[in-house]
């Protein structure tokens, strides 16, 4: 990965793609709400159909905004500051909900917090390097790891009223049964995660020499 030293662009605050990751952001209270009825309130597994929905039309914002900056020449630094804040918070608080309500639990709590503390690594030297005109540009790898990422918490979101859909198919994995839809989230979790360990070095390792300077 390279870095590069880059020069602050005019900001377009209600530029589509501005519109877009203020929607993403806009969602995460809509997901934790509906988790939360869900599961502290008792509400309905349908709750949990609705919290995917949303996360998953919030994830694809992620793709459509980026997009739309390029092709429309709308790019800018405000942009580009507040896009990876979106992602941040609306994968952080799903993972804390899935935590919260059982979903994630045992040994799968690692991989979440292996990807909890990658984003803040991540995000503390982008703040440092920022001060010093430093830009550290997504890798392909990275944006491989972010969909990986958001498939598996929507398959975890989904989780109990997907596995209904499949009530005799169950898996015993360290003494825990889970569903199939909650095993294909755990697995594709624990992928991201070891996506999120090598691009988080990765990340790590183009900033170095700016740190130690």
């Amino acid at each position: 990965m390279n870095v590069s030293t880059t020069r602050p662009l005019p900001a377009h605050p209600y530029a589509l793609p501005n519109m877009l990751t203020y929607g993403r952001i806009a969602a995460v209270p809509a997901v934790v709400a509906a988790m939360y009825w869900q599961d502290i309130w008792q509400g309905g597994l349908w709750l949990r159909w609705v919290a995917m929905t949303i996360f998953i039309l919030a994830a694809l914002t992620d793709i459509l905004d980026g997009y739309l900056a390029r092709s429309w020449g709308q790019q800018s630094s405000f942009g580009r500051m507040l896009d990876p804040i979106a992602d941040k918070l609306l994968v952080s608080s799903a993972l804390l909900m899935l935590a919260a309500d059982g979903t994630i639990r045992g040994w799968s709590l690692w991989a979440a917090i292996v990807i909890l503390c990658r984003e803040i690594l991540v995000s503390g030297l982008r703040e440092y390097l920022a001060e010093l005109r430093v830009g550290v540009p997504v890798t392909h790898l990275a944006k491989w790891k972010t969909l990986l990422q958001n498939f598996a918490v929507g398959f975890l979101i989904a989780g109990a009223a997907g596995d209904g859909l499949f009530p005799h198919v169950i898996f015993t994995i360290s003494a825990e049964t889970m569903g199939p839809v909650t095993v294909i989230g755990v697995a594709l979790l624990w992928l991201s995660a070891m996506l999120t360990l090598y691009t988080g070095y990765d990340y790590f390792r183009a900033g170095v020499r700016h740190l130690i300077d």
